[in-house]
């Protein structure tokens, strides 16, 4: 936020507030638009230059061809919401208001764009599952290898356990799959689709809190289960059908459709939850979101596709 902004009386003419800019200039820190204030300092509308210059009669107050309808924030709104205001409404800059609506400064184009750039790496970063806030260290090519093991080995090892935890649990069933080899050619499916799904899943839900910080979670996750069990219905119904082409044998088809059904819901409410919950807990859900709910996930999945295996070939 900067302070050095064009901020004039409500009756001041547009003679005088172009008089103004030209006296002021060098003072201000950016003049994208001018800011008019009452008597107690609160902002009351904003003119932008180029509609200064476009008007013909200089005579006319401002408060005639000011824009009362405005977009503001406060010192406390996240950087995030002011680069999603000021792309989405077409600004080239922001002005920072208290509680009681007094002007404090304005948040100028340059700084817009520096968050959006900053958010953008913050975001790549995120995705590929980095234990780190991402900060400046990050922006640059010369960080050091030790700093980058440092950020980056936390995640892994979480990886490990939980894949520790899925072999534990192919395990119990080893006399299963050596019966059945087929089931165990399938298990890469099963986890790809349902993390498949789940990823989609997460990067929507991560979005949707970030662009609407009153989102209605009930609302959501209602919405979400109705296109999970869709998704599931169909990518099941497809996978079962080349399971048999592929290996002849219906009640294989049958276990992949329904592991696969029950899976992809599985995934889809895990990494929906997921980040609400993290959320709650104070820690960022597009930084601890992935790793975590992927091994949740691939658990879950692996449990529902043996669990329905053996339900289905008890008695065969």
């Amino acid at each position: 936020m900067v302070t050095g902004v064009p901020v004039y009386n409500l009756q001041d003419s547009l003679e005088d507030v172009e008089e103004g800019l030209l006296y002021n200039s060098c003072e201000y820190c950016t003049m994208d638009y001018i800011y008019f204030t009452n008597r107690k300092n609160v902002l009351k509308g904003v003119i932008s230059i180029k509609n200064l210059v476009k008007a013909r009669d200089k005579t006319l107050p401002s408060s005639e061809i000011m824009v009362e309808d405005l977009v503001t924030v406060d010192p406390y709104t996240d950087q995030e919401r002011v680069v999603y205001l000021a792309l989405s409404n077409g600004l080239k800059a922001i002005p920072v208001v208290d509680e009681a609506g007094k002007l404090l400064g304005a948040v100028p184009y340059d700084t817009i764009l520096q968050i959006f750039n900053h958010e953008v790496q913050s975001d790549i970063f995120n995705f590929g599952g980095i234990f780190h806030r991402v900060g400046d260290e990050y922006t640059s090519i010369h960080s050091s290898a030790i700093h980058m093991i440092r950020s980056r080995l936390p995640w892994l090892i979480i990886g490990v356990i939980g894949g520790t935890l899925a072999a534990t649990l192919i395990a119990q069933f080893e006399e299963l799959l050596a019966g059945f080899i087929a089931l165990a050619s399938f298990i890469p499916v099963m986890v790809y689709m349902s993390d498949a799904a789940g990823a989609q899943t997460e990067a929507l839900i991560i979005r949707s809190m970030a662009l609407d910080t009153k989102l209605n979670v009930r609302k959501y996750l209602t919405r979400e289960i109705l296109v999970a069990s869709a998704l599931a219905l169909v990518s099941g119904a497809f996978a079962a059908l080349l399971a048999y082409l592929t290996r002849q044998n219906l009640i294989l088809g049958i276990i992949i459709f329904l592991a696969l059904f029950f899976s992809i819901i599985a995934s889809v409410t895990i990494n929906t939850v997921a980040p609400l919950i993290l959320r709650r807990f104070n820690y960022d859900p597009a930084l601890a979101t992935g790793p975590l709910a992927t091994i949740f996930s691939d658990i879950a999945t692996l449990a529902i596709y043996l669990a329905v295996a053996i339900t289905l070939l008890g008695g065969t």
